[in-house]
């Protein structure tokens, strides 16, 4: 495939990304102009609610959601859809049960938490550890996206994509922090969803509405919702879509070192708790629109009578998209608009990434080496060294990443679907677990990052990715001869009849609908024996599948080496879940049994905007000074809880 950027589209591709490094400059030399760490790493705590609830939503729906979607839909159906009910819950659930958990601690890193429930500097470091490597798994997996877009449509070497990539997110991070991050979101947000919007009309309108793009995709057997069957191997179901979906989501929107970092930035607990549930109208309008554009792309080419997958005009199924918009979308500049658009999905989350792993690594590895004699600007040049470091590691790590197989989609939820289930349980673990030790959290979450993380790439090594439904190939050129067609495990009969038709896609339809094609899709997988059977676990339910695991051995563990004693567990470092849950249907009596011995007389949950108690306060004391005596940056910090609190 050589469809060829024009002048226009480079001009355009170029002009967004030079917009969103002058973003970063221009926040470093405004306001404090990035002179302090709590500028750079948490914007002051004074940032506004709509920005940081884009920052939120673009965090997590990137570059993989725009290709990986409709890929999705486009090769195996419209299954996949049901997950955005899945997402949409999970906010929910995040802004009922965590961020009324972490907002008041105003943690820099998330992992000071573990510190304060665990009394163990050993535990907090595993959970940094851990989340920096999934950090940059998911760097590589992002920026593999718009890299293998940007070639289809140009033939642009992918390895200098990830450069560019790495190094413009590098630059502008290091330049405005957080601020910068948080407001070149907003501006990328809006690119992508100019991007995929152009593609829902064109392909629509081409086909003649959506009524008439639901009815190819009926014809071709990919209408599929309602898939009850409750076996954990099956790719995608009801069960595992929305129940193991929600399950995903609600760590990673409340309990992640992303959307911690900036609903903290935020200035009171309610506008916290807006800041996330925002998401709920931004995942569902982001995610339908990328699976609308899956459905009206199939429905182009099977008008037409040709997928490019099968016709090899291109590589892989992620690049589908790429191909519709350099063939449908040549007026000069959109194609650049949209690789753009791409590009800045990307960056939105390798940024994300960057300012979550320089605020951990800055703030539980290195602050505590720190002499307090040492001056702010110092403390200013190690953080964008961190900045540096971790740029130049995600660029290294994407490379790792070129021969990525399967949709980008199911990469990315699995591999971090690996990791976020071990963080998320050892999180978890502490807020529901009033007996869970330190050392049932450490064993906990290790055996778990192993255990789904062995899974995860034996699913790729092993077991591979299967495609199972036809694709339309009865006009592509390769396959003009053929009668058989093996390749595509498609059975083509009356071959003759759909011959290439040049007065257009609808009357190529009409044929289609007057003389059907036959087809038999290959979708009888062989029986799974041993390991292969154990990789066969469905992607989607890693996440639930190492929570589980990380309770389990973690609970364990702790009985076995003496459980914590619930009455003598800070309450506002606990979640009464059933408490915020079912208030309205439990009695108070019931609803006390549940508390498992945990005094919640207190809760954090409280309509004010600190929702510290002197409980809280001695705790965060306590761990700060163990990080460090900095008395020109923690003694702030200090004092301003303290004010915090002197005012509830």
């Amino acid at each position: 495939m050589e469809h060829q950027f024009s002048v226009a589209d480079w001009a355009v591709f170029v002009s967004i990304l030079v917009i969103s490094a002058c973003i970063g400059i221009y926040h470093a030399l405004t306001g404090g102009k990035q002179k302090t760490t709590k500028e750079f790493l948490m914007g002051n705590r004074e940032m506004s609610c709509l920005p940081v609830a884009v920052s939120i939503l673009v965090s997590f729906q990137s570059a993989i959601l725009i290709l990986g979607a409709p890929a999705e839909m486009y090769t195996k159906g419209t299954q996949y859809f049901l997950y955005v009910f899945g997402q949409m819950w999970a906010v929910v659930m995040a802004t009922i049960l965590f961020v009324p958990l972490f907002y008041p601690l105003k943690m820099t890193s998330m992992y000071q938490y573990l510190e304060m429930r665990y009394n163990s500097r050993a535990a907090r470091l595993t959970g940094t550890i851990i989340n920096n490597l999934s950090m940059l798994i998911y760097t590589g997996i992002a920026s593999f996206a718009p890299s293998t877009a940007l070639q289809a449509v140009s033939g642009f070497p992918q390895w200098a994509s990830f450069i560019i990539i790495g190094c413009i997110c590098t630059f502008y991070t290091f330049m405005g922090g957080l601020k910068a991050v948080i407001w070149v979101d907003v501006f990328q947000a809006l690119i992508m969803v100019a991007g995929i919007l152009a593609i829902v009309i064109r392909a629509t309108l081409d086909v003649g509405g959506f009524d008439r793009v639901w009815e190819i995709n009926s014809k071709w057997n990919r209408i599929d919702f309602w898939n009850f069957d409750p076996d954990p191997t099956v790719r995608h179901t009801f069960w595992a879509l929305v129940v193991g979906g929600m399950i995903n989501w609600t760590g990673t929107y409340g309990a992640s070192q992303s959307s911690i970092q900036r609903f903290s930035a935020l200035s009171s607990l309610n506008e916290a708790r807006k800041a996330v549930m925002m998401n709920i109208v931004g995942v569902f309008i982001m995610i339908t629109m990328s699976c609308v554009a899956g459905v009206s792309v199939f429905a182009y080419y099977a008008v037409k009578g040709c997928d490019p997958l099968a016709n090899n005009d291109i590589k892989n199924s992620n690049q589908i998209i790429p191909y519709f918009v350099s063939e449908m979308l040549g007026f000069p500049g959109i194609p650049g608009l949209f690789i753009a658009g791409l590009f800045c999905g990307a960056l939105s989350t390798l940024s994300s990434n960057l300012s979550s792993m320089v605020a951990v690594t800055y703030e539980d590895m290195i602050k505590p080496c720190i002499k307090p004699s040492r001056p702010e600007i110092v403390r200013m040049r190690i953080t964008k060294l961190l900045v540096l470091i971790y740029g130049v590691l995600g660029i290294l790590v994407t490379f790792l990443f070129r021969n990525l197989k399967g949709t980008v989609l199911q990469a990315s939820l699995s591999f971090m679907g690996a990791a976020g289930g071990a963080l998320n349980g050892l999180i978890m673990l502490g807020a529901f677990f009033p007996w869970a030790n330190s050392k049932g959290a450490i064993v906990g979450t290790i055996t778990a990052y192993v255990a789904t993380m062995w899974i995860s790439i034996g699913k790729y090594t092993v077991v591979g990715v299967k495609e199972t439904l036809p694709s339309p190939v009865y006009n592509c050129s390769v396959y003009m001869d053929d009668v058989t067609i093996a390749t595509t495990n498609v059975t083509m009969t009356t071959m003759s009849t759909y011959m290439y038709n040049t007065s257009g896609l609808l009357a190529n339809y009409s044929m289609f609908i007057s003389n059907p094609v036959t087809t038999t899709a290959n979708s009888v997988i062989p029986e799974q024996t041993g390991l292969d059977s154990f990789y066969s676990l469905s992607y989607l339910w890693y996440s639930t599948f190492g929570m589980l695991i990380t309770f389990v051995v973690g609970l364990l563990v702790s009985f076995i080496t003496g459980p914590t004693k619930p009455e003598d567990v800070n309450p506002d470092l606990m979640i009464p879940i059933f408490d915020r849950l079912f208030w309205f249907c439990l009695p108070k009596k019931v609803l006390k049994f549940l508390r498992c011995g945990v005094d919640y007389e207190t809760d954090n949950t409280a309509d004010n905007d600190s929702g510290i108690t002197e409980t809280t306060f001695k705790s965060f004391n306590s761990v700060t000074r163990v990080d460090s005596e900095d008395t020109s940056h923690q003694s702030k910090e200090l004092q301003l809880l303290s004010h915090k609190y002197m005012e509830s």
